[in-house]
């Protein structure tokens, strides 16, 4: 009863919240996990070149250029003029990517979840997040480039869109920022079903289809910088950009045993690199 007392009175002090000394409380066992980035699919890249594909340290990819061969007219008995087609070709050399981690015995032992296990599935996860760094480095040294207002409008898109028709390329596919997400939203013609966009954005958040473009929004955190939020690019899914990857992500273990540890390296070998510089348009908002 005294005891009853003495933790009566310490609880009017203020010195305690009261409740919190009698109710008992559960740490919560289940780890809540950092959300998914919106990050690029590998279908839109032109060729994807896998570690069977790559003999070597690199590969080189040949192409024939645009617009070379002529035909002109030709008189009566006069010699042909001599014209054929040209070829390029550049090379792609994959870089190595990486990161190590290492765990003690003893937050192994304790941690509530397997320490080691959760780190190499969040740092895959980064791996991912780099190759969209990647493509977006590369679009973003096209040549063509509209230079917007504060909004993304459609004349900004169709203009956008002109610099691939004027280069016989189509414009199969278009990357957004979040801000110039925000945009399309906001715009009518995107949004209502008898028009070129679809209503689905309103109901269920997807961004839809512009003139026959599939949408793809990318995360500002998996971008190269924050200024990638205010960017959009269209290209032609066909011939914009190739992907070579010599090294799939790979995880090796190992244990440090003088240190008490485990730990793992995860590793990947990969080039992204713009091909057909007129295949692609980037449209900068400010």
């Amino acid at each position: 009863m005294n005891d009853f007392k003495y933790l009566k009175e310490y609880l009017d002090t203020g010195d305690a919240t009261e409740g919190q000394l009698l109710i008992p409380r559960k740490i919560y066992d289940t780890l809540i996990e950092a959300v998914d980035k919106k990050l690029l699919p590998r279908s839109e890249a032109g060729w994807y070149l896998g570690p069977a594909q790559i003999p070597g340290s690199s590969i080189d990819l040949d192409y024939e250029d645009e617009n070379t061969g002529t035909i002109r007219e030709t008189a009566e008995g006069a010699e042909f003029y001599l014209s054929a087609p040209t070829f390029s070709s550049t090379n792609l050399k994959p870089l190595k990517y990486g990161t190590a981690v290492r765990i003690t015995e003893e937050m192994l032992e304790d941690a509530k979840w397997n320490m080691l296990d959760r780190s190499i599935r969040t740092l895959g996860k980064r791996f991912a997040e780099n190759e969209t760094s990647l493509i977006l480095a590369q679009l973003q040294g096209c040549t063509n480039n509209v230079s917007g207002g504060a909004q993304l409008t459609i004349a900004n898109v169709v203009r956008g869109m002109q610099y691939l028709d004027d280069n016989d390329y189509e414009t199969t596919t278009m990357y957004l920022g979040m801000e110039t997400v925000a945009d399309i939203r906001q715009i009518d013609v995107f949004s209502e079903a008898d028009k070129h966009g679809s209503d689905e954005m309103n109901r269920s958040g997807f961004i839809g289809t512009i003139y026959g473009m599939r949408l793809y929004k990318f995360s500002t955190n998996a971008a190269p910088s924050t200024t990638y939020s205010k960017y959009a690019f269209v290209f032609d899914r066909e011939h914009a950009y190739a992907i070579a990857e010599k090294r799939p992500v790979t995880l090796k273990k190992f244990s440090l045993e003088t240190f008490d540890m485990e730990g793992a390296i995860l590793s990947q070998r990969i080039v992204v690199k713009l091909i057909r510089d007129n295949a692609a348009c980037r449209i900068a908002t400010t």
